[in-house]
C-alpha cells in the first residue's frame, strides 16, 4: 500500500524549470556566519557540470542535477515548506551563484556550490522556487477553507419540534382598528354616519350685521352723479319744484364743499382706527 502511494507522488510530477548546463563547485567550509562568496571558489574546484531541473512533487521541490546525456542523477536537492533558506542560500558577492545544501537519500548531506552561466537562468531559477511556495500555499489555504466549511456545516443542536401537542390551541386576539377615512373624520370631531351632526364647536357665528342690508361705511361725496341719480330712483314721483338755477362764474365757489368732504373723511378714519 505505501508503495503505491510513493509511485502515486512520483506521477505527479512537474517540471518548472530546466537549464542545460550548470557548474557545481568544491567549497570550503563557512568561516564567517556572514555568509559564502564565490570569489573564494577556484576553477580547479569545479567538479561537475552538466543539466539542472527543478521539479515540483507535491509540496515538495527537488532541484536535480542530472547527465545531460544519459539522464544519471549526479545529486538531488530537497526544498521542504518553509525551508527554502536552508536549502538554497545566495551568496553575497554574485548573483549567479548559489549553495546547495544535497542529500544521498541515507541521512547524509553536503554543501556544493552552484554557478549558472547567465544572469536571466539564475534569476529564473529563482523564480521557479518562488513558484512552488506559492503553490504550497494557496493549496494549504483551500484545505482550510474545505475544513471551516465542513464543520460549519455541521449542526449540532437537535432539530427542535414546534407542532402542537394534542389538545393545546392558539388564542389570537385581533383588535378592530377603524378605516383611514373614518380616523381623519373622527380626528376632526365628525363621524362617518349619514346622520351625524357636527359639533356646536366647529360652527363658526355669523358676522354682525349679516342679517341687515350691509351700508358703506362711506358717505357718498358731494356732488357725485351715481348717488344722484339713486336717490332719484328712490324718489320717483315726487318732483321737487324747481328752482331757476344761476350761474356760478366764481372757480373758488366749490372750495368749502371740498373741505367738508375732507373732514368727513378724516373724521371716518380716525373713528375706524379708534
Amino acid at each position: 500500500m505505501a508503495s503505491s502511494l510513493a509511485e502515486e507522488e512520483e506521477a505527479f510530477e512537474h517540471t518548472l524549470l530546466v537549464v542545460r548546463e550548470v557548474s557545481v563547485y568544491k567549497i570550503p567550509p563557512r568561516t564567517t556566519s556572514g555568509g559564502y562568496k564565490c570569489g573564494e571558489w577556484l576553477q580547479s574546484d569545479k567538479i561537475w557540470s552538466g543539466r539542472l531541473r527543478v521539479v515540483s512533487c507535491g509540496d515538495r521541490c527537488e532541484i536535480r542535477l542530472e547527465d545531460p546525456a544519459t539522464g544519471e542523477l549526479f545529486a538531488a536537492c530537497f526544498v521542504l515548506p518553509g525551508q527554502r533558506e536552508s536549502a538554497v542560500e545566495t551568496v553575497l558577492d554574485s548573483s549567479r551563484y548559489f549553495v546547495l545544501r544535497i542529500e544521498d537519500g541515507r541521512g547524509k548531506h553536503a554543501f556544493v556550490g552552484l554557478g549558472f552561466n547567465e544572469r536571466n537562468e539564475a534569476f529564473d531559477f529563482n523564480v521557479a522556487l518562488s513558484d512552488h511556495e506559492k503553490y504550497v500555499k494557496r493549496e494549504q489555504e483551500k484545505e482550510t477553507a474545505g475544513d471551516e466549511s465542513n464543520e460549519s456545516q455541521i449542526d449540532i443542536h437537535p432539530a427542535v419540534n414546534h407542532r402542537l401537542k394534542e389538545g393545546e390551541t392558539i388564542r389570537i386576539t385581533v383588535k378592530n382598528k377603524p378605516t383611514a377615512g373614518a380616523g381623519m373624520l373622527s380626528s376632526a370631531g365628525l363621524s362617518g354616519g349619514a346622520a351625524a351632526k357636527p359639533k356646536a364647536s366647529m360652527l363658526l357665528a355669523p358676522p354682525p350685521g349679516a342679517a341687515g342690508k350691509l351700508r358703506s361705511p362711506l358717505p357718498p361725496p358731494p356732488n357725485d352723479p351715481a348717488a344722484a341719480r339713486m336717490n332719484s330712483g328712490k324718489n320717483t314721483g315726487i318732483r321737487a319744484p324747481k328752482e331757476p338755477t344761476k350761474r356760478n362764474d366764481d372757480p373758488l365757489s366749490d372750495l368749502s364743499a371740498i373741505k367738508l368732504y375732507l373732514y368727513m373723511q378724516l373724521s371716518i378714519s380716525l373713528f375706524i382706527t379708534s
